[in-house]
């Protein structure tokens, strides 16, 4: 019982002086003492270029500490017209939507308020959201009465039509940011083309590389065209592209390849398969080099030109790209 009474006595109190400060002008209290309310907005970003019907809207949390509390019946009055400067403005408030949540030492105050402009003007004037002065009560010290000052927000309203010579450079506002041509969806396509563009230089690279540093392009037919590449195009550098070549194959095959165990070959590496006739042709090539003098070898005049061409046959095979033909060149 005691507690209900006490919570009785408190919502009387609260009441009457509710009453009492409805009939006080809240800018006669005292200011709350510093660190009792905090307080955040949401303001909007538009702070210029509002005409007669345009709604602005503003949203205001209050955090305030025991044993204070809000006198809610100081909250703004729907319809109130706001003066700035002491002059008429012409912005009265529209809505007001309050919702609160109350803890053990403090109360959380939502406070969403919503203005309309009803004034014209043949040039642009400053205007002004506020202040708004909130009356709070010391719940410990009936008599206790001080306000707050919600911060006010400086707007600009515009006429609705320009009356006679405007100079752009002499009415610019400090609030308005400079125009810009909303470019998002140029934006986005020069993402996508970049990505594109990006892709393709590394596939690009990664065809046509001749270094170990990507993945898979340090593999053995990779080095053997590296060194072929350096070899002087006679007798010497065509048994040494060879001798490269037939070590690539058995590197990769893990075991010695000639040209009676093609076909195992290609079995385990199904990826040379594309270039099975060059690969015959090259395992021809290197019996006339090493054991038959007079034995043909398809490859054409150039045997040096055409190895080189086969290794890179092959470097494309190990990354895993279709080879280009032998015809095309390096």
């Amino acid at each position: 019982m005691t507690k209900y009474f006490r919570d009785l006595l408190l919502t009387v109190t609260l009441s009457i002086a509710s009453q009492q400060a409805l009939a006080i002008d809240s800018q006669t209290l005292p200011d709350v003492d510093e660190g009792v309310v905090s307080i955040s907005t949401k303001d909007p970003f538009k702070r210029v270029g509002y005409t007669i019907g345009d709604v602005i809207e503003r949203e205001v949390t209050l955090t305030i500490k025991a044993p204070y509390k809000l006198i809610e019946t100081s909250l703004p009055i729907v319809g109130y017209e706001k003066r700035y400067r002491g002059k008429v403005i012409g912005i009265e408030l529209k809505n007001i939507e309050h919702s609160k949540v109350e803890h053990k030492d403090y109360a959380t105050h939502k406070i969403k308020l919503a203005y309309q402009v009803f004034t014209n003007s043949v040039v642009a004037k400053n205007a002004a959201l506020g202040p708004e002065y909130l009356n709070l009560i010391n719940t410990k010290d009936k008599k206790q009465l001080v306000k707050y000052r919600i911060p006010t927000l400086d707007i600009a309203v515009s006429p609705l039509s320009i009356f006679g010579q405007v100079k752009v450079e002499n009415n610019m506002s400090p609030f308005l940011e400079p125009l810009l041509i909303k470019d998002d969806q140029e934006r986005k396509w020069l993402k996508v083309a970049l990505s594109v563009l990006a892709l393709s230089l590394l596939a690009l690279l990664y065809m046509l590389g001749k270094h170990a540093w990507l993945p898979r392009m340090g593999g053995s037919f990779a080095k053997a065209y590296r060194t072929i590449r350096k070899l002087p195009q006679d007798d010497a550098g065509l048994k040494g592209a060879i001798s490269a070549l037939h070590l690539a194959f058995n590197q990769t095959a893990k075991m010695s390849v000639f040209n009676d165990n093609i076909d195992e070959f290609l079995k385990n590496n199904q990826k040379f398969s594309p270039i099975k006739p060059e690969i015959t042709q090259f395992f021809g090539l290197s019996r006339q080099v090493y054991f038959e003098p007079n034995a043909k070898h398809n490859v054409g005049e150039n045997p040096s030109q055409w190895l080189l061409r086969f290794t890179k046959q092959c470097r494309d095979c190990e990354r895993g790209l279709i080879p280009t033909t032998n015809r095309a060149g390096v």
